[in-house]
């Protein structure tokens, strides 16, 4: 499908101002509204008018807009930003007609169906807009597991669009100090009030909504609030128990290894997992998977012992194969 010039339709250079933007589409849908309009092809124009000021006259979405124009023509590849069409309705009065055909398959396919209202005013008239809550945002954070222990602060960067003094779409970086609450799981969602897209027509801007996730352990594997790590024995603590101190996220404990390792066992310690957020949602566990670790045998002394355990020890681990 050919890539529709908004630009070109609104008669105005890539680098107009908003208010430009404004005075050109007001100027072209004097001459094209279809209620005053006595040009052929009215209806047409004017719907294709109201498709370039939906898209131009956002600050986001026009920078979305440009970067899929900027693009080698056939490599054009677009994903809207979210609630795109927040504020544009249009209705589907006395003209008659479907709603869908008020809007080019380019526009459709690029941003889906505008929004339609049910009453009031000719066919492809634009409604005075709204007061309307801006979009919610989502990103993912990536945190240390120590970090949803203790609690952390975190600093983000986020990428979004504005207009500069004068009225031209700019690129704005901004950092956002991010408050990691104590006991935060994976998957959980952390929401930063006030920090997602902007809202339309005076209303507020919606809200950033980060999903956490943690930086790989290579000590320890999280299941919701339960986290379990791997505990390597000697022979003889295996088989005769033992009192070990074994470290956790945040401390050191002792524990009491019990006679006679069976493979796969584990040990609990209750409450040393993810901290809870209350009485409903309590702290995890921490289990404790016991592995049998074999000394070497690369001194004479080690050589010695083992071949005395082969003469000494009835033991044959391949019994019952």
């Amino acid at each position: 499908m050919d890539f529709k010039d908004y630009y070109k339709i609104l008669g105005v250079e890539k680098t107009a101002t908003a208010d430009e933007i404004k005075k050109a589409f007001r100027k072209l849908a004097r001459k094209y509204h279809p209620d005053v309009s006595k040009e052929p092809d009215a209806q047409a124009r004017m719907a294709e008018l109201n498709e370039a000021q939906a898209v131009l006259s956002d600050p986001e979405k026009r920078i979305a807009y440009d970067a899929l124009g900027n693009q080698p023509p056939g490599q054009r590849d677009f994903r809207p930003p979210p609630n795109w069409d927040a504020g544009f309705e249009f209705s589907d009065g006395a003209g008659g007609g479907g709603p869908g055909e008020d809007y080019s398959d380019f526009f459709e396919q690029l941003f889906g169906r505008a929004r339609h209202a049910g009453a009031g005013g000719g066919r492809g008239h634009r409604r005075e807009p709204q007061p309307e809550r801006g979009p919610d945002h989502h990103a993912k954070i990536e945190l240390e597991l120590l970090d949803s222990y203790n609690g952390a602060e975190r600093n983000i960067s986020l990428r979004g669009a504005k207009l500069d003094a004068s009225g031209h779409v700019v690129t704005e970086d901004r950092t956002l100090s991010v408050k990691i609450p104590k006991g935060v799981i994976e998957g959980q969602q952390i929401r930063l009030g006030g920090q997602g897209g902007p809202g339309h027509a005076g209303g507020p801007a919606g809200d950033l909504y980060l999903e956490v996730s943690f930086k790989p352990d290579a000590r320890y594997r999280v299941q919701g609030r339960d986290v379990t790590a791997s505990l390597p024995l000697a022979p003889w603590e295996a088989a005769l128990g033992a009192q070990i101190e074994v470290p956790t996220p945040t401390s050191r404990v002792q524990i009491t290894v019990p006679a006679g390792w069976k493979k796969g066992r584990k040990l609990r310690l209750k409450g040393h997992g993810i901290p809870g957020r209350g009485a409903t949602d309590p702290a995890g566990d921490m289990y404790l998977e016991l592995e049998l670790a074999l000394p070497p045998g690369d001194t004479p002394k080690a050589r010695e012992l083992y071949e005395t355990m082969a003469r000494e020890l009835p033991f044959d681990p391949r019994a019952g194969l």
